[in-house]
Formats: structure tokens, C-alpha cells, sequence
């Protein structure tokens, strides 16, 4: 089988790894694959779009490839050229390199007649073909820039997009500063221009957003003796999720109803925040929350850069006797912004020849404050995202939003898969492309379980009109877990206590990390048990503190597990029920098989 993988960022390599490796776990013969990269390097947009001081916002326990971990003396959150390390450690750890083709840029895939494809690419000036049995499509969601169209943006002296985005010093001195969005990208360009010698900085958004730290934030609270900040330092959020009972365990009607996810918005996107910081739109984020419409835990992608958001507060926080109350009880430290802020704006509806934005009217408190104020902004910088685009398919390859069989191919199509494209709301893409790709070449090997496993609750349930791409929008542990599932990689507890108590509680009370689904399955490695007891269990281990362990912790654990119990035992007495007394016996003519057979 030859299968070709197009782009060499995280999402291409971890396929092609499993490609090449596959015949190591299953009876098969080797696979030859080839992966197409455009550019001189790898690592896709985290070395080739990337800005001064930029950080990944997930961190290195879950970022990791399940076999390929990073060293231990490494940052919880490593640098985008530390990533770019370390995906060409990965690329030579196993022995990927003689199977990537560098500076070759995929012009257009076709299928041959019958089956299989052929792939046009261009390397040094020269057109050339490559036939294959089947292509995974790696090319990721950051490809051309997005660029809303504002009337009167040509009366700006300068405007551009973040991807050209590079050093502080691209800011200039005493420049009025633009920037449109308020993602994590627009997040950490109002940080830098703000602790740069800059004019002025502001924040532009459509409708808000909600930040969500990717540190666990830990509160001063009247019981606590060291309030220095280093005592308020903290594990990352996204090593804290208990899976047991989140989506391990958890009975199916449970797992389909909207109480798991009215749970957490509630009690941890709203109430939690608003305890330790006196707001429930994000943690110590006083304006630009989003609408009530669209606020809920199910329909959201956080923001997880927070360096922003003291500098936009600053001018918008509360001290009602309340809310001193309940500070003095439990309160995260403040940052002390100094004079500097930013200011925080509705989206321009135009700008006029003299460069003078003109603001789209809303009935929101940050448009009432900026209504007076008059915004010319020297640069405006477009954190808008990025378009999906797929120039190299003709229309019968489809999209990845077409690929009904978890996001990652076509139902009858089973030789073009899509890899990458989905975006966790808390968590990351390079573990999930993971999942995806040892999926897939199962997929392709024909070695899935016979079985068809019960459907999780995964997708995200974005309003409408939203852009496109929230619309690849995955709860991360419960599409992890599924894909899980699928392969049969799901451990069961009776198969996990073998392993050991640190294993075991690594299983049940931390996030779904991608070695978790390598102690048992098709892709089963030896050294995942060391990792679980070492690495992660050095993690997990860690409470995140009393305040944020009981919301996001034991309450849950201890609600969602009585109920899951309840409903096995309900369900288990009932089968019992129907088989004794033939409840569903074709004599019974109230039983739904008799009345679907009446129908």
C-alpha cells in the first residue's frame, strides 16, 4: 500500500509516523508512504507564523505524542520554537526524514479510474506525479489568512494580518495601536503592545469572549498563610479533568443528556470564576463578555492567553460592598497594571478619510465607554484567523465538515482522510490528530473492532452564523474517548488495576492523555505504563488547590458517579425484569417490539 500525506506540520508527521510503523503492531505488510511538504522546513504554522515571546496555550503533559514525551526539566508550557524542536527530534527519533519531501508543494490531487489517486506536485521548478492507494490531508486549519473587509481600512497607514506579525518593535514608539479580534493571537499582540512603548492599544470585538487560564488559578482565601505569588503558582488546567465518570464510566443516558454539560457551565465556567474573581464572563475579565445567547459551556472556545486581560480590566473593575465581601473570603491576586491599559471596543463599522474609526453602536458597557473617545489608530492588525481552503482537491474529495466517521473520513471513502482539523475547545490538536491517525490507518487496514462502540457526546453545539471553523469545535476529553473507544483502546478498570495504584489513579483522575490509550489495544506500547506512573502521575497527583478540587473535582466525581450507578443499577434490574417476566416477549403486546412490528 502506498499512502501519501499532504503537510508537514504536527498533524502529518504523527500520521506518517503511523504509517510506516504500522506492520510493528499488526500482520501486515510495511506501508510506503511519502510526506509532501511546501515549505523548506517542518512544523507547519508554529515555525513559520509565529511572534515574539509566543508560548503554546496547552500544555506538555497533553501536547505530547504518547510515545515521545519531553524532557522533564522543560516549561509546562513550552515556546513555539521549543515545539518546533521537538517535532524534529520526533522526525528523528523514528526515522521519518527519508520519507518527507521537503519543498514540494502539492498542485492537485485526482483519482485514478477504478481506485487509488494521483498526486501532482511541483520541487525545484519541475512538475511530477505520484500515484497512491490512499492520502491523508495534514494541511491544517491555519492556512490563508482571513481578512474581513472594513470599509475605509486603506486611510490606516498601515494594516496587516498576525501571521506577518514578528517583534515588538514592529509597533513603533508612541503609535496607536489596532486590533482586531479578541482570540488568543489578539490576546498576546495587546500584551506586547502594551508593554511596549506604544500610544495607545485597542481591543476590537464582534461579540465577546471568555477567558479560561491555562494555569489553575489559586485564590487567596482567609485560610491561606503564604499569599506571596509564588504560592499561587499552579498546575495546568488542561492535566486536571477526573475522566472517571467525566466519560470513563459514565452511563450512556447520562452522557447524552445536557446535565454534564449544564453542570459545568454553571458551576465551572460561571460560578467558579465569579468566585475567585468577582465576575462569571471570565476570570477577573470585567468587559467583553460574551452574549447571554451564546454563553454556555457547550457553545464556547475559551481563551486561554490571559496576559491581556488585567490591562482591559483595570478600567471596568467592581468594589461593591458584595463584592468586597467576598473577596476578603476568596479572591485571586490582582495584577498591578500601572497606568498602562487597553481599551476595549465593538467592531469598527468604518473608518473615515481622516482614519478615524467609527465603531458598530452596541447597548455594551465597553461601547459606551469608548463612545466619546476618538480611536485613530496608526496600525491595525488583523487577529482575525484563518480560511480553510483546499485548492489542491477538485470538489469530490470533499471537506472535513463532509467526513461523517468522526471528523476524519467519508463514509464510503475511507482511502482520503482528513487529519488535524478538528479544535478542542480546552486542550490541543497535535494528540487528537494522534487519535485520529492511528484511527484511520486502522481504518485503512481494515482493522477496526466489528463491534460498533456507543456514541459520545463530543461535538460543541455552535450557534449559527458563526465562523467556519468553530464549526470543527470538539469537547477534547469526550472526542479523545470516543476515538478510544472506536479502537478498542478504551482500558476498563479491571484492566487497569493490574497495572498498579499510580497507573490506575492516573487513569481515573486525570485528563485523557494520549498514553492512556496505549496500555491496551491495537496500538499497544510497552513504556506507556512508565509514563502513566512517572510523568504523569507527578501531575495528576497535584490538587490545583482546595477551592478549584472541589468545584471541577470531587463534587462532580461524586454527583456524576452516584448517578451513573444509579442508572446502571435502574437499567441493569430492568433487563432483569423484561427477561423474567418476557416484558419484551413476542406474546407481550405492549412490548415496543410488538408495537414496532404492529407499525
Amino acid at each position: 500500500m502506498r499512502v501519501a500525506v499532504i503537510g508537514g506540520g504536527s498533524s502529518g508527521l504523527v500520521t506518517l509516523k503511523y504509517l510506516i510503523t504500522a506492520h510493528k503492531f499488526h500482520p501486515v505488510e510495511p506501508i510506503e508512504a511519502r510526506l509532501f511538504e511546501a515549505r523548506d522546513s517542518i512544523a507547519g504554522s508554529f515555525r513559520h507564523r509565529v511572534y515574539e515571546d509566543a508560548e503554546l496555550v496547552s500544555s506538555k503533559y497533553l501536547t505530547a505524542f504518547s510515545d515521545f514525551r519531553h524532557l522533564p526539566g522543560d516549561p509546562d508550557f513550552l515556546s513555539t520554537n521549543s515545539f518546533c524542536l521537538y517535532l524534529d527530534a520526533y522526525a528523528a527519533h523514528f526515522n521519518l526524514w527519508p520519507h518527507i519531501s521537503l519543498s514540494t508543494k502539492v498542485e492537485s490531487v485526482k483519482r485514478c479510474k477504478g481506485s487509488g489517486h494521483i498526486i501532482n506536485f511541483s520541487f525545484k521548478g519541475r512538475s511530477e506525479s505520484w500515484e497512491c492507494d490512499a492520502i491523508a490531508v495534514c494541511s491544517g486549519l491555519h492556512t490563508d489568512p482571513y481578512i474581513p473587509p472594513i470599509p475605509g481600512i486603506e486611510h490606516v497607514p498601515r494594516a496587516f494580518h498576525s501571521a506577518e506579525f514578528r517583534l515588538r518593535k514592529d509597533f513603533g514608539e508612541d503609535k496607536h495601536v489596532l486590533i482586531l479580534g479578541a482570540g488568543e493571537t489578539a490576546m498576546d499582540l495587546g500584551y506586547l503592545a502594551v508593554t511596549s512603548p506604544t500610544k495607545s492599544v485597542t481591543i476590537c470585538h464582534r461579540d465577546g469572549f471568555y477567558y479560561a487560564p491555562k494555569v489553575v488559578p489559586v485564590p487567596v482565601t482567609f485560610m491561606t498563610f503564604n499569599k506571596s505569588p509564588a504560592a499561587q503558582k499552579n498546575i495546568p488546567t488542561d492535566t486536571t479533568h477526573m475522566s472517571l465518570f467525566d466519560t470513563a464510566y459514565v452511563h450512556p443516558v447520562l452522557q447524552l443528556s445536557p446535565i454534564l454539560w449544564n453542570y459545568y457551565d454553571y458551576w465551572s465556567v460561571k460560578f467558579g470564576v465569579w468566585l475567585v474573581s468577582g465576575t462569571k464572563h471570565g476570570l477577573d475579565q470585567w468587559a467583553g463578555g460574551i452574549s447571554d445567547e451564546r454563553f454556555h459551556a457547550s457553545a464556547i472556545f475559551p481563551s486561554k492567553s490571559g496576559q491581556a486581560v488585567p490591562y482591559i480590566s483595570a478600567q471596568y473593575r467592581k468594589y461593591s460592598l458584595l463584592d468586597r465581601i467576598r473577596a476578603s473570603i476568596c479572591q485571586i491576586p490582582i495584577k498591578d497594571t500601572g497606568d498602562r491599559k487597553i481599551d476595549l471596543a465593538p467592531w469598527p463599522k468604518s473608518i473615515s478619510s481622516e482614519g478615524v474609526v467609527k465603531f458598530t453602536p452596541t447597548s455594551r458597557l465597553e461601547a459606551e465607554t469608548m463612545r466619546d473617545v476618538t480611536c485613530k489608530p496608526d496600525i491595525v492588525i488583523y487577529a482575525t484567523g484563518y480560511s480553510q481552503r483546499f485548492s489542491f482537491l477538485d470538489s469530490s474529495y470533499g471537506t472535513p465538515l463532509e467526513a461523517d466517521r468522526r471528523g476524519v473520513w467519508k463514509t464510503g471513502d475511507e482511502s482520503v482522510g482528513f487529519i488535524g482539523f478538528v479544535r478542542p475547545a480546552i486542550g490541543a490538536i497535535p494528540p487528537l490528530a494522534e487519535l485520529q491517525a492511528q484511527l484511520w490507518v486502522l481504518s485503512l487496514l481494515t482493522l477496526l473492532p466489528d463491534q460498533q462502540p456507543r456514541d459520545i457526546d463530543y461535538k460543541l453545539y455552535i450557534k449559527p452564523g458563526r465562523r467556519e471553523y468553530e464549526k470543527y469545535g470538539v469537547d477534547h476529553e469526550s472526542y479523545a474517548y470516543q476515538l478510544a473507544l472506536d479502537m478498542g483502546s478504551a482500558a476498563s478498570f479491571t484492566e487497569i488495576i493490574r497495572l498498579g495504584f499510580r497507573t490506575t489513579f492516573t487513569w481515573a483522575f486525570g485528563s485523557n492523555f494520549n498514553t492512556k490509550f496505549r496500555l491496551v489495544g491495537p496500538w499497544r506500547w510497552e513504556g506507556a505504563t512508565e509514563i502513566m506512573k512517572t510523568e504523569l502521575w507527578d501531575v495528576v497527583k497535584q490538587s490545583g488547590g482546595w477551592v478549584y478540587i472541589m468545584i471541577y473535582g470531587i463534587i462532580p466525581f461524586v454527583i456524576f458517579g452516584l448517578a451513573s450507578f444509579v442508572l446502571w443499577l435502574a437499567f441493569s434490574m430492568l433487563d432483569i425484569f423484561r427477561f423474567i417476566f418476557g416484558f419484551f416477549g413476542e406474546h407481550c403486546p405492549s412490548s415496543r417490539r410488538a408495537q414496532r412490528e404492529e407499525i
